[in-house]
């Protein structure tokens, strides 16, 4: 039997990857989306759908980035409506285990898990960010090491949380000391049908790669070549026998974009199309920004490169989460070489350097493409980025499905009632620990 495709869908929000000015793009925060969103998922059989979320709308230059969302609903408000409206399809929430509570995470995605009878997923991401840190108590940031080592406190009095009850039996009491959290006393929440909600993780640094070995159910890779897909499959998976886990325990899912057309040709020139209003003259200038360190508004996004260096010590043009983190002089050096070698200008060089893996073709091609991977142990299945909301998955539901189908690739109907047998297979709860 053919190894089955597992595929979630990323709600388009906080990045380039939307295209704002298509005329079908609708609101990023009008509950409608969301539903026409979901649902369309749900009809592709999806294993589930995820929110993004930033904690702080980002700043360049002082004035708030033009890709942000402003005003995104919260998370859980938002997967706690999707629940009444959808029936198999998984719920995912972006979680920062950075700023947050275990108490409060555990209460929240316990509910979600029962009101959505078992299809509740979080995503644990960290965050390094100072300015985010601002709008929290605690304030200031956490070095990387640091990061980590919240993050698996917070999940492991999570879990001690979740599993203070067992079946039949009156709640236990939850003890914990520990570096950072102490937490004493007893769960006002039931054991949910999953008992624990699928657990999603994306860092990709060596310290994150071991955190999602160690923890994670699926995992969001950043590797779009089949070559590099495989050695990142072969590395987190080699991990996981040292935490006594089995490779199948866990599944990897690129995040990828997709553009579709009658023939190749079409399907390429729309890509074109597309990539180019992904990063338009102001978006391809600020990105630049974020790496130069300066005010290079006065140059041309269609000519080449500034002839001045970065200024490494100007670390606050873009305030919040950006996508560079390296020595921002070598980078330069290396977009340099990149831009004089291909004879690229500014814009066609951000457009180079921030795409995502996409595929591009007919539906047919595309069904083949995502096949291929998944038979060659370069991923197990993927993440949809879509650029259009909140109609961006219908050509894809329409066409590219039962061309998976087709292929006995991808499921043609859901068996299971939770979200952690669909995406893994599994009996539909964890046992309780404390039950073990």
């Amino acid at each position: 039997m053919k190894k089955q495709i597992h595929l979630a869908a990323h709600f388009p929000g906080v990045n380039n990857t939307t295209v704002w000015s298509d005329p079908e793009s609708g609101s990023q925060t009008d509950f409608a989306s969301f539903v026409h969103f979901a649902r369309t998922a749900e009809r592709g059989l999806f294993d589930f759908l995820f929110l993004a979320e930033g904690l702080r709308l980002r700043e360049h230059r002082g004035q708030i980035h033009d890709l942000d969302v402003v005003g995104r609903p919260d998370t859980f408000t938002v997967l706690n409506a999707l629940a009444a409206v959808t029936t198999h399809l998984g719920l995912g929430g972006t979680i920062n285990t950075t700023f947050n509570e275990p108490y409060e995470i555990a209460k929240q995605f316990a509910s979600l898990d029962h009101l959505s009878g078992g299809r509740a997923a979080w995503n644990l991401v960290t965050s390094s960010d100072a300015f985010t840190g601002e709008n929290f108590r605690r304030g200031g940031f956490l070095r990387q090491e640091q990061r980590y080592q919240r993050a698996n406190e917070i999940l492991d009095v999570a879990k001690k949380l979740w599993d203070s009850w067992s079946p039949g039996a009156a709640p236990g009491r939850v003890d914990h000391d520990g570096e950072q959290f102490s937490v004493h006393g007893r769960f006002n929440t039931p054991r949910s049908p999953q008992g624990y909600p699928v657990l999603l993780q994306s860092g990709d640094s060596d310290a994150g790669r071991e955190f999602g070995a160690a923890t994670a159910d699926a995992i969001f890779s950043r590797h779009g070549t089949l070559e590099a897909g495989q050695a990142f499959f072969r590395d987190l998976k080699g991990r996981m026998p040292r935490h006594g886990r089995h490779p199948d325990e866990i599944k990897i899912l690129p995040a990828t974009t997709f553009v579709l057309g009658d023939t190749q040709r079409e399907a390429e020139e729309r890509a074109e199309h597309v990539r180019r209003q992904q990063v338009g003259p102001q978006t391809a200038i600020a990105f630049l920004e974020q790496v130069w360190g300066r005010d290079l508004s006065g140059y041309d996004p269609d000519g080449p490169l500034p002839d001045v260096d970065p200024d490494p010590e100007n670390v606050s043009i873009t305030r919040g989460r950006v996508r560079h983190e390296r020595d921002t002089v070598k980078l330069a050096r290396e977009w340099r070489e990149l831009a004089e070698s291909r004879n690229l200008s500014i814009r066609e060089l951000i457009i180079e350097t921030t795409s995502r893996p996409s595929f591009v073709g007919t539906p047919a091609r595309v069904a083949a493409q995502m096949d291929e991977y998944v038979q060659a142990d370069a991923s197990d299945g993927f993440i949809l980025v879509p650029h259009i909301t909140p109609g961006g998955l219908d050509e894809f539901v329409a066409t590219v499905i039962p061309e998976l189908q087709d292929r006995g690739s991808f499921r043609t109907e859901y068996t299971g009632s939770t979200l952690r047998e669909h995406l893994l297979g599994e009996p539909h709860t964890r046992p309780s620990a404390r039950a073990s």
